[in-house]
């Protein structure tokens, strides 16, 4: 039974870690890529604009564009690139408002000795807010030769903590290559 348990168990832990909260929005596509590009470079890097508020983000991002680019074979040149690279983020603070319920599990319940509980007599309206900061990651992909945008990748996710923020910034990179991938393939 237990063996069982955890080839059931293994698949559904796997899905839920792979799951993410980030989304990811093609715009502007101006024209189809006509061939595969074989080299690239930041623009951000080359005249010293940055993309975050934060310098320490915005190396991190710069970076890891770089490697991710580099990794799938292209190569990074400064004097003739074949598509030119340049990001932004959009960091928005914001706050949610959370509704608690007062009758958990049953709804409105009928009888229940816990429904009489002091904590929820004089409380109707359970709210409270919630702070947090709506980080959008925008990457152009240029072609220099034709003058026009190939393509624009917004990705989109809400974030609490400066960690999460520099963790979910850099998850953002990832999908944001593949899906520039996906695009050129």
């Amino acid at each position: 039974m237990k063996k069982y348990f955890r080839i059931l168990i293994l698949p559904l832990i796997i899905l839920g870690s792979s799951c993410s909260s980030i989304e990811i929005f093609k715009e502007n596509t101006e024209f189809r890529p006509y061939k595969k590009y074989l080299s690239f470079v930041i623009l951000n890097k080359e005249i010293g604009h940055k993309g975050f508020n934060d310098d320490y983000l915005d190396v991190m991002v710069s970076d890891r564009i770089q490697n991710q680019l580099e990794s799938r074979g292209l190569v990074y040149e400064k004097e003739n690139p074949e598509l030119i690279i340049r990001y932004t983020s959009n960091e928005d603070l914001r706050q949610k408002e959370i509704y608690n319920n007062l009758y958990p599990m049953w709804g409105g319940r009928i009888w229940d000795p816990w429904m009489y509980d002091p904590r929820f007599m004089n409380q109707r309206n359970m709210t409270s807010t919630r702070n947090y900061e709506l980080m959008q990651v925008v990457v152009d992909f240029i072609d220099p030769k034709n003058d026009k945008m190939l393509m624009r990748l917004t990705a989109v996710s809400e974030v609490s903590s400066q960690k999460e923020k520099n963790r979910r910034a850099l998850k953002s990179v990832d999908k944001i290559i593949q899906t520039y991938q996906e695009h050129i393939n």
